[in-house]
């Protein structure tokens, strides 16, 4: 173990992020502006930890200026958030937009200026509004695309001239993936061909919001913030590489490929043609990906995932799942965050840079969000009732090096943002695994305190140094 003081790059950010699901709640929101997430958790609430869930959040839309306040004292360059889609409009086919919400974020945006903070904004952080999901099927369907193309338009109309930094989706794999593919959450319904097409609508999307932003002149960039899960073959025999670069095509590759390169794997094409997954696409839509791929991305990078060849037969009568050609593995003797049941591996930042340089043009890119969730963090407090998270800064430290390692290697890497700035509430989970610089103290009105990760990001920010712990074969 050996101890480095690294300089961190000029403007090289250093921000955190968080969606407005999981901070707002749902106070001043009007009957008929629910989101899928706010639908789920209506329907299904008893799979959220302790019931808790979207309704009161961290009530960050009453309290943003107080929040907006620990953003600087934490020494945050940067802020991401999302619009709720479900809330910014009152009629989704005309986009008639709800003044009171708006004026909200008008609130927002100036009072993040105003503190030094850059906003970036987000259009889809799951918030698909419900109503669409019921009358058309949600990202199913055509129209849901159009709509959404409206939503986006009148978004950048009023907000364009302050904000530069812009992004169509964050995760745009994950709600589809948990409904139809795994049939994990609510509606819970295995269906592939569904889940490839709600992939390509929101691949379509992406292009359609980058050739608006495009045509209307707007100042600034827009890119897309994707989720990309790391992967590595348990042994270096060609079936357990096979199952891996198929674990890529059908995770990573089916949204990276057509915002940044601008077409789908001929591999993907093939094996859902194989499999006979169906979903309609058509030579116009591909065109419109091709020229208009995203200006940079965001890659949302937590733990690394590993896979080996399957060793069990596929039951005939089980619809097609990419799992048909690989299997999780668990690697002997790995760092585990024991809350989370995640691997700690903070090579997967570097090595997903190197895959950018080498792969993907060395397009823009940052790490979106990195941080470590802990159960029960009370247990931390020291006398004066601060949270003396040293696990996070270690976290943090660690991940941080390796994205200024990359750069140094030539990745346009262009910064490191962190999950979360306060804990927030998150599907299922809820409350339970705190993400945090800023404790939420549900007990007590949801007030604020900074942990001592809040106040060594702010050094980190001021002195632009990082001094961090590092296994020598690891560096």
């Amino acid at each position: 173990m050996s101890t480095y003081n690294i300089p961190l790059p000029d403007g090289f950010i250093l921000g955190a992020a968080a969606s407005a699901w999981q901070t707002e709640g749902w106070s001043g929101k009007k009957p008929g502006q629910d989101s899928y997430l706010d639908a789920w958790y209506t329907n299904d609430r008893h799979v959220w930890h302790n019931g808790y869930g979207p309704a009161v959040a961290t009530d960050f839309i009453n309290r943003f200026r107080e929040d907006v306040a620990l953003m600087k004292a934490a020494g945050l360059t940067h802020y991401r958030t999302s619009i709720n889609w479900s809330r910014f409009l009152t009629d989704y086919e005309n986009a008639v937009v709800d003044e009171e919400y708006a004026a909200y974020y008008d609130q927002l945006i100036d009072e993040m200026q105003r503190n030094g903070i850059e906003p970036m904004l987000c259009l889809e952080h799951y918030e698909l509004p419900a109503q669409l999901l019921e009358q058309y099927g949600g990202w199913q369907s055509k129209h849901v695309v159009e709509l959404f193309i409206r939503y986006a338009a009148q978004v950048f109309a009023r907000y364009a001239g302050k904000v530069t930094r812009w992004f169509v989706f964050n995760e745009p794999i994950v709600v589809q993936t948990r409904v139809y593919l795994d049939a994990l959450r609510w509606p819970y319904e295995q269906n592939t061909h569904k889940w490839m097409q709600w992939n390509h609508h929101k691949n379509l999307a992406t292009a359609k919001v980058v050739q608006l932003f495009r045509q209307q002149g707007y100042a600034g960039t827009v890119g897309t913030i994707l989720n990309p899960e790391v992967t590595y073959p348990r042994s270096s025999a060609a079936h357990d590489v096979k199952a891996a670069k198929i674990y890529d095509l059908f995770y990573n590759r089916v949204f990276l490929d057509p915002a940044i390169k601008g077409e789908y794997p001929v591999e993907l094409v093939q094996l859902l043609e194989k499999h006979q997954v169906q979903w309609e696409v058509t030579s116009e839509e591909l065109a419109i990906i091709a020229a208009n791929t995203v200006d940079e991305v965001g890659l949302n990078l937590y733990y690394p995932h590993r896979v080996k060849a399957p060793s069990r037969a596929w039951h005939p009568e089980t619809p097609f799942h990419p799992a048909y050609y690989y299997e999780h593995f668990e690697l002997p003797g790995r760092r585990m965050n024991t809350s989370r049941g995640w691997e700690i591996q903070p090579c997967i930042i570097y090595d997903m840079a190197q895959r950018m340089k080498e792969e993907y043009g060395n397009l823009p890119w940052f790490v979106a969000e990195s941080g470590m969730g802990i159960e029960n963090e009370a247990r931390f407090k020291d006398a004066q009732g601060e949270i003396q998270d040293d696990y996070r800064i270690a976290f943090i430290a660690e991940h941080l090096y390796q994205a200024v390692r990359a750069r140094e290697a030539g990745s346009n890497c262009q910064g490191y943002m962190l999950w979360a700035f306060t804990d927030n509430v998150s599907p299922m989970n809820a409350f339970k695994n705190r993400y945090g610089l800023i404790e939420i103290d549900l007990d007590n009105q949801r007030q604020r305190r900074m942990k001592k990760s809040a106040h060594w990001f702010r050094q980190l920010r001021d002195n632009q140094q990082l001094t961090v712990n590092i296994d020598d074969e690891m560096k």
